[in-house]
Protein backbone atom coordinates (compact mmCIF):
# COMPACT_ATOMS: atom_id res chain seq x y z
CA UNK A 1 0.00 0.00 0.00
CA UNK A 2 1.28 3.29 -1.06
CA UNK A 3 1.22 6.78 1.20
CA UNK A 4 -1.46 8.91 -0.09
CA UNK A 5 -0.45 12.54 -0.26
CA UNK A 6 -3.90 13.25 -1.44
CA UNK A 7 -7.20 13.16 0.22
CA UNK A 8 -10.31 12.50 -0.71
CA UNK A 9 -11.77 16.00 0.38
CA UNK A 10 -8.67 17.06 -2.01
CA UNK A 11 -10.54 14.57 -4.59
CA UNK A 12 -13.99 16.37 -4.01
CA UNK A 13 -14.09 18.80 -6.95
CA UNK A 14 -11.86 16.41 -9.68
CA UNK A 15 -14.28 14.38 -12.13
CA UNK A 16 -15.01 11.17 -11.28
CA UNK A 17 -14.44 8.55 -13.34
CA UNK A 18 -16.76 5.98 -15.12
CA UNK A 19 -16.84 2.95 -13.20
CA UNK A 20 -17.20 0.00 -15.24
CA UNK A 21 -18.77 -3.52 -14.02
CA UNK A 22 -16.55 -6.42 -14.15
CA UNK A 23 -18.13 -9.70 -15.85
CA UNK A 24 -21.32 -11.31 -13.55
CA UNK A 25 -18.73 -14.30 -13.19
CA UNK A 26 -16.56 -12.17 -11.24
CA UNK A 27 -16.03 -12.40 -7.73
CA UNK A 28 -16.94 -10.02 -5.24
CA UNK A 29 -17.66 -7.30 -8.13
CA UNK A 30 -21.90 -7.02 -8.18
CA UNK A 31 -22.25 -3.41 -8.16
CA UNK A 32 -23.12 -3.14 -5.78
CA UNK A 33 -24.07 -6.62 -3.97
CA UNK A 34 -26.19 -7.58 -1.31
CA UNK A 35 -26.54 -5.18 1.97
CA UNK A 36 -25.80 -8.25 3.63
CA UNK A 37 -23.60 -11.28 4.03
CA UNK A 38 -24.38 -13.81 6.59
CA UNK A 39 -26.53 -14.22 9.49
CA UNK A 40 -25.45 -11.70 11.75
CA UNK A 41 -26.62 -7.73 11.19
CA UNK A 42 -25.11 -4.37 11.38
CA UNK A 43 -27.12 -3.16 14.04
CA UNK A 44 -25.96 -6.50 16.29
CA UNK A 45 -22.22 -5.84 15.35
CA UNK A 46 -22.06 -2.26 16.15
CA UNK A 47 -23.82 -2.50 19.18
CA UNK A 48 -20.80 -4.88 20.64
CA UNK A 49 -18.31 -1.99 19.81
CA UNK A 50 -20.24 1.59 21.19
CA UNK A 51 -17.39 1.77 23.65
CA UNK A 52 -13.11 1.41 23.43
CA UNK A 53 -11.07 -0.21 25.34
CA UNK A 54 -7.58 1.49 23.57
CA UNK A 55 -5.11 -1.06 23.04
CA UNK A 56 -2.78 0.86 20.80
CA UNK A 57 0.01 2.78 22.12
CA UNK A 58 -1.16 6.24 20.24
CA UNK A 59 -3.65 7.09 17.94
CA UNK A 60 -3.70 6.78 14.03
CA UNK A 61 -4.79 9.48 11.41
CA UNK A 62 -6.93 8.96 8.41
CA UNK A 63 -5.22 10.52 5.96
CA UNK A 64 -1.54 12.84 5.64
CA UNK A 65 -3.10 15.75 6.91
CA UNK A 66 -5.61 15.08 9.80
CA UNK A 67 -4.84 14.74 12.86
CA UNK A 68 -4.37 11.42 15.19
CA UNK A 69 -7.52 10.15 16.45
CA UNK A 70 -8.16 7.05 15.84
CA UNK A 71 -7.17 4.47 18.31
CA UNK A 72 -7.20 0.56 17.77
CA UNK A 73 -9.99 -0.92 20.44
CA UNK A 74 -9.83 -4.02 21.75
CA UNK A 75 -12.86 -6.78 22.38
CA UNK A 76 -13.33 -10.85 23.58
CA UNK A 77 -11.57 -12.07 20.42
CA UNK A 78 -11.51 -8.98 18.53
CA UNK A 79 -9.78 -6.05 17.60
CA UNK A 80 -11.83 -3.20 16.37
CA UNK A 81 -11.58 0.73 14.92
CA UNK A 82 -13.39 3.09 13.61
CA UNK A 83 -12.47 5.37 10.42
CA UNK A 84 -13.04 6.32 7.32
CA UNK A 85 -12.33 3.95 3.90
CA UNK A 86 -9.54 5.03 1.12
CA UNK A 87 -9.59 2.78 -1.89
CA UNK A 88 -6.47 0.43 -2.03
CA UNK A 89 -6.33 -0.75 -6.04
CA UNK A 90 -3.14 -2.36 -5.05
CA UNK A 91 -1.83 -5.78 -6.43
CA UNK A 92 -2.30 -7.58 -9.53
CA UNK A 93 -2.84 -5.49 -12.55
CA UNK A 94 -6.48 -5.26 -13.93
CA UNK A 95 -8.58 -2.99 -16.11
CA UNK A 96 -9.40 -1.27 -12.74
CA UNK A 97 -6.58 -1.21 -11.03
CA UNK A 98 -3.50 -0.16 -12.75
CA UNK A 99 -1.11 2.83 -12.64
CA UNK A 100 -3.36 4.87 -15.21
CA UNK A 101 -6.85 4.48 -13.42
CA UNK A 102 -4.65 4.92 -9.82
CA UNK A 103 -1.85 7.37 -9.50
CA UNK A 104 -0.30 5.32 -6.25
CA UNK A 105 -0.83 1.83 -7.69
CA UNK A 106 1.53 -0.70 -6.68
CA UNK A 107 1.86 -3.90 -8.10
CA UNK A 108 2.13 -6.25 -5.18
CA UNK A 109 0.40 -6.72 -1.86
CA UNK A 110 1.54 -7.85 1.47
CA UNK A 111 0.30 -10.90 1.30
CA UNK A 112 -0.80 -13.26 -1.86
CA UNK A 113 -2.83 -15.49 -3.68
CA UNK A 114 -2.15 -19.79 -3.02
CA UNK A 115 -0.61 -19.36 -6.08
CA UNK A 116 1.80 -16.87 -4.59
CA UNK A 117 0.72 -13.84 -7.09
CA UNK A 118 -0.25 -11.01 -5.57
CA UNK A 119 -4.15 -10.50 -4.45
CA UNK A 120 -6.39 -8.42 -6.87
CA UNK A 121 -7.94 -5.59 -5.63
CA UNK A 122 -10.76 -5.31 -8.02
CA UNK A 123 -12.72 -8.93 -7.06
CA UNK A 124 -11.07 -9.69 -3.30
CA UNK A 125 -12.86 -7.90 -0.43
CA UNK A 126 -9.55 -7.01 1.81
CA UNK A 127 -8.35 -4.70 4.56
CA UNK A 128 -5.00 -2.55 4.80
CA UNK A 129 -3.65 -2.75 8.64
CA UNK A 130 -1.23 -0.27 9.56
CA UNK A 131 2.26 -1.53 9.26
CA UNK A 132 4.18 -2.77 12.79
CA UNK A 133 4.93 0.50 14.71
CA UNK A 134 4.97 2.16 18.19
CA UNK A 135 1.56 2.90 17.79
CA UNK A 136 0.59 -1.00 17.45
CA UNK A 137 1.87 -4.53 16.47
CA UNK A 138 -1.14 -6.46 14.58
CA UNK A 139 -0.21 -10.01 14.95
CA UNK A 140 0.80 -9.07 18.66
CA UNK A 141 -2.88 -8.88 18.92
CA UNK A 142 -3.43 -12.12 17.06
CA UNK A 143 -4.20 -10.46 13.48
CA UNK A 144 -2.72 -11.42 10.83
CA UNK A 145 -2.33 -11.80 7.13
CA UNK A 146 -5.92 -13.20 5.58
CA UNK A 147 -7.10 -13.13 8.51
CA UNK A 148 -11.61 -11.97 8.67
CA UNK A 149 -12.96 -8.75 8.78
CA UNK A 150 -16.43 -7.84 9.41
CA UNK A 151 -16.68 -4.48 7.56
CA UNK A 152 -19.46 -2.44 8.72
CA UNK A 153 -20.98 0.49 6.76
CA UNK A 154 -24.39 2.61 6.31
CA UNK A 155 -26.06 -0.68 7.48
CA UNK A 156 -24.47 -3.35 5.44
CA UNK A 157 -21.66 -5.56 6.55
CA UNK A 158 -19.15 -7.19 4.30
CA UNK A 159 -16.56 -9.86 5.07
CA UNK A 160 -12.91 -9.42 3.82
CA UNK A 161 -9.50 -10.57 4.72
CA UNK A 162 -6.34 -8.62 5.57
CA UNK A 163 -4.77 -8.41 2.27
CA UNK A 164 -2.08 -5.78 3.04
CA UNK A 165 -0.42 -3.53 5.10
CA UNK A 166 -0.31 0.20 5.15
CA UNK A 167 2.02 3.56 6.21
CA UNK A 168 2.63 3.11 10.49
CA UNK A 169 0.66 6.15 11.23
CA UNK A 170 -2.50 5.98 9.25
CA UNK A 171 -5.73 3.37 9.31
CA UNK A 172 -8.64 3.04 7.05
CA UNK A 173 -8.33 1.79 4.07
CA UNK A 174 -9.68 -1.41 1.93
CA UNK A 175 -10.08 -2.90 -1.61
CA UNK A 176 -11.57 -1.64 -4.28
CA UNK A 177 -13.83 -4.56 -4.26
CA UNK A 178 -14.88 -3.87 -0.52
CA UNK A 179 -15.30 -0.35 -0.94
CA UNK A 180 -17.75 -1.88 -4.19
CA UNK A 181 -19.88 -4.02 -2.52
CA UNK A 182 -20.78 -1.68 0.16
CA UNK A 183 -22.03 0.91 -2.03
CA UNK A 184 -18.99 2.91 -1.43
CA UNK A 185 -17.47 4.41 -5.03
CA UNK A 186 -14.54 2.80 -5.46
CA UNK A 187 -12.42 5.03 -8.26
CA UNK A 188 -8.94 4.55 -6.64
CA UNK A 189 -8.33 8.19 -6.83
CA UNK A 190 -11.50 9.96 -6.17
CA UNK A 191 -13.74 7.12 -4.65
CA UNK A 192 -14.21 6.37 -0.43
CA UNK A 193 -15.79 7.86 2.02
CA UNK A 194 -14.56 10.13 4.65
CA UNK A 195 -15.99 8.32 8.03
CA UNK A 196 -18.40 6.13 9.16
CA UNK A 197 -16.47 2.75 8.54
CA UNK A 198 -16.24 0.15 11.32
CA UNK A 199 -13.57 -2.64 11.14
CA UNK A 200 -14.09 -5.67 13.22
CA UNK A 201 -10.44 -8.04 12.76
CA UNK A 202 -11.15 -11.33 14.36
CA UNK A 203 -8.22 -12.47 16.29
CA UNK A 204 -6.37 -15.81 15.71
CA UNK A 205 -8.09 -16.41 12.16
CA UNK A 206 -7.41 -16.98 9.19
CA UNK A 207 -8.74 -17.78 5.75
CA UNK A 208 -7.55 -21.24 3.44
CA UNK A 209 -7.33 -19.98 0.51
CA UNK A 210 -6.53 -16.07 1.28
CA UNK A 211 -8.49 -15.52 -2.06
CA UNK A 212 -11.36 -17.47 -1.99
CA UNK A 213 -14.67 -14.50 -0.58
CA UNK A 214 -16.97 -17.60 0.06
CA UNK A 215 -14.66 -18.80 2.75
CA UNK A 216 -13.98 -15.86 4.36
CA UNK A 217 -17.96 -15.09 4.76
CA UNK A 218 -18.38 -18.50 5.96
CA UNK A 219 -15.83 -18.34 8.85
CA UNK A 220 -16.75 -14.29 9.29
CA UNK A 221 -20.21 -15.36 9.74
CA UNK A 222 -19.16 -17.87 12.59
CA UNK A 223 -16.90 -15.91 14.32
CA UNK A 224 -19.17 -12.81 14.20
CA UNK A 225 -21.77 -15.15 16.18
CA UNK A 226 -18.91 -16.07 18.47
CA UNK A 227 -17.85 -12.33 18.66
CA UNK A 228 -21.97 -11.47 19.27
CA UNK A 229 -21.98 -14.08 22.23
CA UNK A 230 -18.89 -13.60 24.16
CA UNK A 231 -19.36 -9.53 23.87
Amino acid sequence: MRTRTLTLSAAVGAALLAVTALPAGATGTANPRSAQEGSVSAAALLAKVTSCSQISSGKYRTDEETSATVPVCGKNGAVFWKADLDIDCDGEVTAKCNGDTDPWFQDDTAFHQSDGRPLRADSLPYVVVPSTSGIWKYTSSGIKGGGVVAVVYNGKVEYAVVGDTGPTQIIGEASYATANALGIDPDPETGGTDSGVTYILFKNAQVSPIESHSAAVSLGDSLARQFLANN
